[in-house]
Order: C-alpha cells, then sequence, then structure tokens
C-alpha cells in the first residue's frame, strides 16, 4: 500500500479520552488532517475480555483505513493498545503507535526517587502491558499499578469533580500513594479530565504524567521517519464519528477538545462510515 502525505492519521478510543491524544495531535501538527472514532456505543472497555477488546481495536482500525484512507493509526485507548497492538501492527497495512510505550518513556524520565506509578482500567492493569514496557526501557525503577474501575463512567458523564469523585479517588489511589511514588503515569487517556482530583489526592510533589503529548511526538517521528508527513502549507482537517449517540458525543466532545470539534458523524460497527 502506497501512502499518501496528503492522507489524514486515524484515531480512534472507546469514547472521550482519545480527545487528549488528539488535542495534543491538531497542537504539534495542525497541517496534518485527522479523524476520529469514538466507540462510545460499546464503552467502556476496561472491564470486557481481551479478545473483544482485541475484536473491536481490529475493526476500527480496518474502518480508518478502508473507509478514510488513514495512513497511520493511533491507538488511543490504553485498553486497546494492551491486548491489540501486536495484532494491529501485524495485520494492518500502514504503521500503528500506541500509547503505552510512550507514556512509559515520560514516566520513567520524570522520576527521582526512582518510585514510579500507573494507574489504568481493570484491562490495562490486568495485561501487565506497562509493567512490559518499563522493564523494556531498562530504567531502575520500581513500579506500583492500581487499577481504577469507574473513573472512565465518570468522565464520561461530564462528573470530573466533587465529593462522589474525591471520596473514590482516596480509595483506590491508596496503593500508589502509599508505595511513595513521586512520579504518576494517568494510564487512560480519560484520567488527564480528572487530574485535578488526582493531583489533590496524591500531593504536590507528585508528578502527574499523561502519554497524550508523548505519543503525539511519537506519531511526528514516525511520520518524517516513513515520509509522509503532510506538506508544511496543508490545511489539516477534522473529522469525528460515534457509535453512540452523536449529538452527546458532540456536546460533550466540545467541551473537553475545544471548538475543533464540530459536526459528528454516525459509524456503525460492521458497515463502511
Amino acid at each position: 500500500m502506497v501512502l499518501n502525505r496528503e492522507s489524514p492519521i486515524g484515531v480512534f478510543d472507546s469514547g472521550f479520552g482519545g480527545l487528549t491524544v488528539m488535542r495534543s495531535l491538531i497542537d504539534l501538527m495542525p497541517n496534518e488532517s485527522l479523524v476520529y472514532i469514538g466507540d462510545t456505543g460499546r464503552y467502556p472497555y476496561g472491564n470486557k475480555p481481551a479478545d473483544e477488546v482485541c475484536g473491536y481495536a481490529v475493526e476500527l482500525a480496518e474502518s480508518l483505513v478502508r473507509d478514510h484512507g488513514a495512513k497511520l493509526i493511533v491507538v488511543a485507548c490504553n485498553t486497546a493498545a494492551s491486548v491489540a497492538l501486536e495484532v494491529l501492527s501485524a495485520t494492518l497495512p500502514v504503521p500503528v503507535i500506541g500509547v503505552i510505550e510512550p507514556g512509559a518513556r515520560a514516566l520513567v524520565r520524570v522520576t527521582h526517587n526512582g518510585k514510579v506509578g500507573v494507574i489504568g482500567t481493570v484491562g490495562t492493569i490486568s495485561s501487565k502491558a506497562y509493567d512490559v514496557a518499563v522493564d523494556a526501557i531498562g530504567a531502575d525503577v520500581q513500579l506500583t499499578s492500581a487499577a481504577c474501575p469507574g473513573f472512565v463512567e465518570f468522565v464520561e458523564r461530564d462528573q470530573t469533580d466533587g465529593d462522589e469523585v474525591t471520596l473514590l479517588a482516596n480509595r483506590l489511589l491508596a496503593p500508589v500513594k502509599d508505595a511513595g511514588v513521586d512520579a504518576l503515569l494517568l494510564g487512560c487517556t480519560h484520567y488527564p479530565y480528572l487530574a485535578p482530583v488526582i493531583q489533590q489526592v496524591m500531593g504536590s510533589g507528585v508528578v502527574l504524567v499523561s502519554s497524550a503529548n508523548e505519543t503525539a511526538f511519537a506519531a511526528r517521528d514516525l511520520l518524517e521517519t516513513r515520509g509522509i508527513e503532510a506538506p508544511a502549507d496543508a490545511v489539516g482537517s477534522r473529522r469525528f464519528f460515534s457509535s453512540g449517540d452523536v449529538e452527546w458525543f458532540a456536546s460533550l466532545g466540545q467541551r473537553l477538545l475545544g471548538p475543533e470539534l464540530g459536526e459528528v458523524s454516525p459509524w456503525m460497527s460492521g458497515a463502511s462510515s
């Protein structure tokens, strides 16, 4: 498959979390066109079986390549990346990157005491994907992981503060707080929207690391290495699709991403977009 420099980057997530990656991609490469699918009709992914999530990821990525001619796939979902990245890389005719390895690199880079943490969905944490990624870097760090069921649902309901969220955060973050970490990776692209609450619970001495910016840098480097980056004078376009309620996606998505999120079109499983 010959990749066209002016083709879009394809991005997908289980819902709204991947918009944090979209924000970083837009800011870093405004000349690149982007197509985003939020699988809100089947979220959350974190408590689903790995093979089911892998099937969703393959379907979404294939749609981005087939229906939109994507030249690069960004798996902007930690749960999907933890179980499907190797399958996608082996089967798709375009390069694929996820959010796990860029996030792990950023995490080990900022720690001072060598004690780092990662929080994510049950699926991501149980996959041990971050343990593997941190080990592969070879840094002398001690990693503590904690699953945070419920965080994604709060974000998807646009409930990112308040007593209910804070109480849950205090309970779920206890293992990484007790471990004395000085750097905490938000191992789900939804979690940056909860950053104020997470920071409050963890304390000002803990650096919160989001994989969004690192993933955008990785995408830019890959495009440049392959020679398929958009021309400098190109005007990037953005298209958004949702497998769920498109009006809800547009309304909440605009609050989370900004004015770049305009009209949202429906995406249906098993059909061309």
